[in-house]
């Protein structure tokens, strides 16, 4: 992302008249277009009717195909690139009036390769099912991070000791030490039975009222909790039912959609 954006500023220095660049590789909709579009163009032709100017949708292919503002092979063709390109304050998109920036040379480039390409959409990213390579399906974390390690030319760290492995699930999943007597229990069940000791030891830490609170502490840092509004005006807030809420809710196992869905809905619900 960084390189683009010096590539961009870069490209913005340079003379109008030098020729697009042209991105490596096919062009991807949401990755590359969404955003220039979504920047630069859906606030007269996008999914606000209310705003939207020409009855002309950028968002959806069918209408951009259909009024000729996008040809499919031919970005040469295509009015909305000879509308970016024109010189004429009357014709060229975005309008000056809008107040948008003008289109880069690099953002023109994307546009006509992605048209000369086909000019294919594709739905919202959130709404695309997940792929996962074929090597990982079935595999879980196991797959990916193995995947991962090849891809980098690395091996798997040495099996860990039973001491060691002990310490890291008890910090990882309560955030807490075990105990001396948990250490030995465990060292004695790894011995004769290492997969077995391991299961065991997760189903018991999950199921420790710790759990909630060890995983509860990185959604309400990044919710910024507190039970005060600090700094000059250092009274209470009386916040803590959804601390206790969000606590109960791990320790249940409440399904991550529904645990999203319920807090943003709130009292909606």
């Amino acid at each position: 992302m960084r390189a683009f954006s010096c590539l961009t500023l870069v490209l913005c220095c340079l003379s109008a008249s030098m020729p697009q660049l042209k991105a490596a590789g096919k062009i991807r909709f949401n990755r590359d277009v969404r955003p220039i579009l979504s920047d630069k163009c859906f606030f007269c032709h996008g999914p606000d009717s209310k705003k939207r100017e020409a009855d002309l949708r950028l968002d959806m292919r069918d209408s951009a195909v259909e009024m000729k503002a996008i040809v499919p092979g031919k970005s040469s063709a295509s009015e909305m690139i000879a509308r970016i390109l024109t010189t004429d304050p009357d014709d060229h998109m975005p309008p000056p009036e809008s107040k948008l920036a003008k289109l880069t040379e690099a953002e023109i480039g994307v546009l006509k390769q992605w048209i000369d390409e086909g000019a294919e959409y594709e739905a919202h990213w959130s709404f695309i099912p997940l792929d996962l390579p074929g090597a990982t399906k079935g595999k879980g974390i196991d797959g990916l991070v193995a995947a991962g390690l090849a891809e980098r030319g690395l091996n798997l760290q040495p099996v860990a000791s039973a001491n060691t492995l002990v310490r890291r699930m008890s910090f990882d999943l309560t955030g807490l030490p075990p105990s001396p007597e948990a250490v030995a229990a465990f060292e004695k069940a790894y011995a004769s039975d290492a997969v077995g000791a391991v299961k065991g030891l997760v189903d018991q830490l999950l199921a420790s009222p710790q759990y909630g609170e060890r995983m509860a502490v990185d959604w309400l840092d990044m919710a910024r909790y507190a039970d005060s509004y600090g700094y000059q005006v250092d009274r209470d807030r009386d916040v803590w039912m959804w601390r206790d809420w969000v606590v109960k809710a791990f320790n249940e196992n409440l399904p991550f959609d529904q645990f999203i869905t319920w807090q943003l809905a709130g009292d909606l619900l």
